[in-house]
């Protein structure tokens, strides 16, 4: 085999987002264990167009050994996902369409009242400052932003009695969120951090970006993480 320019993929930084997935019109890539993996090396052309929405810089060319990228066998490839309905066109598991049917119990007066746990605000990871008194002796929660959606508990199970920074590691900058969740790590006083995560792949970021940031802060504090599924039910 020659050298050629190939995909090289560092699991390590990779979230599992699947925006690679979706740039690459060789179906050459996807999204495999919330990792991608190169499928094929012959669907590889070297070109590199799934690099440039790598939110983490999984990404990168390289030249190496690789088998001849193969044209025919790539038309065939894409063809074959299309007809088996693999989602080509999005890449990304935590974006497949799903209904949920849901029973609602009702009281009496065919209402609920629930009341709100909040107790800071902003609650963005962005717009947080690096110093507040909310912060002192806190429990805090980093909360992934489609949690409070899915699961209906939300503010009575997981936020009751906890400080809590909100965010995406799928759609902002991770690398902002690290340096601004080390900062609040290292000039506040936590009691302890828990992370409010979706099961979507893409959404185990969160988790490597408070690691990197304890990592930077130089923190010994652990991490206590909750796994939300799509059906609004904590996973064990």
């Amino acid at each position: 085999m020659k050298k050629r320019s190939i995909i090289q993929i560092d699991e390590d930084k990779c979230i599992g987002c699947g925006n690679c997935v979706v740039d690459c019109e060789e179906g050459a890539l996807e999204i495999v264990d919330g990792k991608a993996k190169l499928v094929n090396e012959v669907f590889c052309d070297g070109l590199g167009n799934c690099i440039g929405n790598c939110p983490t810089g999984a990404l990168t060319i390289e030249k190496r050994e690789a088998k001849k990228f193969d044209p025919e066998a790539t038309k065939k490839q894409v063809k074959k996902m299309k007809k088996e309905k693999k989602e080509t066109s999005c890449g990304c598991p935590g974006k497949k369409m799903k209904m949920i049917d849901k029973k609602v119990d009702k009281n009496e007066n065919n209402e609920v009242t629930v009341e709100s746990q909040l107790q800071n605000w902003p609650i963005q990871i962005a717009l947080l400052p690096y110093e507040a008194p909310y912060f002192d002796n806190a429990d805090l929660l980093i909360t992934a932003d489609c949690v409070p959606g899915a699961y209906g508990d939300y503010h009575n199970k997981l936020l009751k009695g906890k400080t809590v920074a909100m965010g995406c590691p799928k759609l902002d900058n991770a690398s902002n969120y690290i340096d601004k969740l080390a900062a609040i790590i290292e000039n506040n006083n936590l009691n302890s951090i828990t992370i409010a995560r979706m099961e979507v792949p893409c959404c185990s970021g969160l988790v490597r970006i408070l690691e990197e940031a304890i990592n930077k802060a130089e923190s010994n504090l652990n991490i206590e993480v909750i796994t939300i599924g799509i059906d609004g039910r904590i996973k064990e």
